[in-house]
């Protein structure tokens, strides 16, 4: 079945060219800070489409993959494509701007959209000892989850916290992710085997599968599934093709200290 074709009309109402661009800044922005925290492209897409129809601009298209966005206003001959360099997973952001979008569909004023955005953007991520901090606790966490023992405790805490360390550590010098990773689940087999081959650990299985948790992509997993279901075959292949190479990666780390102890 056939689309209907294009129809170029001129806009019911002209905006001066500084609200125009402003309405465009806030849009395009949002997009970045969604799209560099890990929301789905699905809801990045419809979250600038409706920032721009609440401030009056229709007739926008918008296009985005994991790494770029692609943004238009079609009736004021604005285009710009922004570049995705660095993504992470802090839902706080991506919580932050929808409620941002929807106090702009309640009609929040332009200026104060603005400086609200710029907060959102400044806004500081965790402190680094508190992700490493954080990594140890779910090493624990999944470690009483899958039925370990209480003398594995440690084991799985210095396991979840170093893979975490090295992954957070190294990312902010260099972009090899995926050896990244490898390494650092090499780095928790070490400890888990040495902590049970020379120490009072019992149950390596349990330590190694709770001290990789945090380093497993269970956000991006779940993000392919969502997008593949909402249509967006790009981007659901492209995260789940990343997703299976983290896996690839961790279970590579892991499997290289089985066969050499």
């Amino acid at each position: 079945m056939n689309g209907e074709l294009e129809i170029i009309e001129a806009p019911d109402r002209v905006y001066s060219e500084d609200f125009v661009r402003d309405v465009f800044y806030i849009a395009i922005n949002s997009g970045k800070i969604l799209l560099e925290n890990g929301a789905e492209t699905y809801r990045i897409e419809d979250t600038m489409l409706r920032i721009a129809s609440s401030y009056g601009i229709e007739n926008a298209q918008v296009f985005v993959t994991p790494t770029v966005i692609i943004f238009s206003m079609n009736d004021y001959a604005l285009t710009q494509t922004v570049r995705i360099e660095e993504r992470a997973n802090n839902l706080e952001k991506v919580d932050s701007i929808n409620n941002l979008s929807r106090r702009i569909s309640d009609g929040l004023p332009l200026k104060t959209a603005i400086k609200q955005l710029e907060t959102i953007h400044e806004a500081r991520m965790f402190p680094f000892w508190l992700v490493v901090l954080s990594g140890g606790i779910i090493g624990v966490m999944f470690l009483y989850l899958f039925e370990g023992v209480l003398i594995d405790v440690p084991a799985a805490f210095i396991g979840g916290a170093s893979g975490v360390l090295i992954l957070e550590g190294i990312l902010r010098y260099t972009k090899l992710k995926f050896f990244i990773e490898f390494f650092a689940a090499l780095f928790i087999g070490i400890v888990s085997v040495l902590y049970v081959g020379s120490g009072p650990g019992q149950m390596l299985d349990t330590i190694v599968i709770a001290s990789v948790m945090p380093l497993v992509p269970g956000v991006l997993i779940t993000n392919a599934i969502r997008e593949m279901i909402r249509g967006h075959l790009l981007a659901g292949i492209v995260k789940g093709a990343e997703a299976a190479l983290t896996a690839i990666a961790i279970g590579a780390g892991v499997g290289l200290v089985f066969m050499l102890s």
